[in-house]
């Protein structure tokens, strides 16, 4: 995460190697992060077609959560209310094909037919990032492409560290691809009770979540207000997160709802988050035994605001059963390569790399 905001949504996604050779492309892969899904393609004007069919998922789903609110008064024609359905983000969890899409591609500078330059002068998407491999030859025309906006990042093969740059920038720019592509969302979330988003100290206690608990993919969720996240394995935990608002709002919706006064008692402290799973976070009357609800909150300063967080692990009210976690689509991916090639390769600390 960069900009110490938190997007509204991540997953890991596909990146594409490009190069004529065969050896080059054998070789680097065998070098690659072991969690990370690739293609290798040796054909320029392959993966040119790739890249011009395949429609970035994330698209549609971000265009498809705007619109008009029909409830507008037809006769107000100052305002335009726009309508998000935020329902849709955490949905995105149960689409298979979501790893599938290739928003990061790596290419070697130096091919007969075509050279990394003007393949990535050939890519029309804006969304998709592009990361040149040069020799020392090429840095000179590596520099000025990157200051043309032809690539985003350049990385000299002759680094001795050329491997573990790689690594970053790839993770880098699939981070890029996100923010870049949902800023408006973000931008729209940022008015409303989802204001923690942007919130600096809020998102750097949320990368270190993401790290204790080997998160990969996250998506805001609105009932209640946080983050549905999951680590490779398809192990669900759900960040709930509350103001000081939230958690006056909370123990009205209860008291409303006729909850007991032990209940009212401990959601007035503000020491505890309830999650009630069964009703979308709120309670009803349904939970007899609501002590086993309640989830000891953890406050945090933000930059204006207090925050309280609650991490629930398998949290009931998701039907996670059948999604594809990570892992299993990394199996499916070496299940699905040549026979000849299903042999996997160790790379120095016993890592394993992945790939097709």
């Amino acid at each position: 995460m960069t900009n110490f905001k938190i997007p509204p949504f991540f997953f890991p996604t596909t990146v594409a190697f490009v190069d004529d050779s065969y050896d080059f492309l054998s070789n680097l892969s065998l070098q690659l992060h072991p969690t990370l899904a690739y293609r290798l393609l040796q054909s320029t004007s392959e993966a040119l077609m790739l890249l011009k069919s395949q429609k970035l998922q994330t698209e549609p789903l971000i265009n498809g959560l705007f619109s008009l609110y029909q409830g507008r008064d037809e006769a107000d024609h100052d305002h335009q209310v726009i309508d998000i359905s935020l329902g849709l983000i955490h949905r995105k969890v149960h689409d298979e094909r979501r790893f599938d899409q290739i928003p990061v591609v790596v290419v070697d500078y130096d091919m007969p037919q075509m050279n990394g330059v003007e393949f990535c002068r050939q890519i029309q998407n804006p969304l998709i990032k592009k990361i040149l491999l040069t020799g020392k030859a090429d840095e000179r025309i590596a520099v000025e492409a990157f200051n043309g906006g032809l690539i985003d990042r350049f990385i000299r093969k002759q680094d001795p560290n050329a491997l573990e740059i790689l690594d970053q920038a790839v993770l880098e720019m699939q981070a890029y691809h996100f923010e870049e592509m949902q800023s408006m969302l973000s931008d729209s979330l940022s008015v409303g009770l989802h204001r923690f988003l942007r919130d600096r100290k809020l998102a750097a206690r949320f990368k270190e979540l993401c790290a204790q608990y080997n998160i990969v993919e996250y998506y805001l969720t609105c009932a209640p207000d946080g983050m549905l996240m999951l680590d490779a394995t398809g192990a669900s935990y759900l960040l709930v997160v509350q103001n000081e608002s939230q958690v006056q709002s909370t123990h009205e919706i209860a008291y409303d709802q006729g909850a007991p006064e032990q209940l009212l008692t401990r959601l007035r402290s503000g020491e505890v988050i309830p999650y009630f799973p069964k009703t979308q976070g709120i309670y009803s009357s349904i939970y007899k035994d609501w002590r086993s609800c309640l989830h000891t909150a953890t406050k945090i300063e933000g930059d204006d605001a207090w925050y309280s967080y609650v991490v629930i692990e398998e949290p009931e009210g998701f039907n996670l059963k059948h999604v594809l976690c990570y892992s299993d689509y990394l199996e499916r991916i070496d299940a699905s390569r040549p026979a000849a090639a299903l042999t996997r390769f160790a790379r120095p600390g016993g890592a394993r790399s992945r790939g097709f």
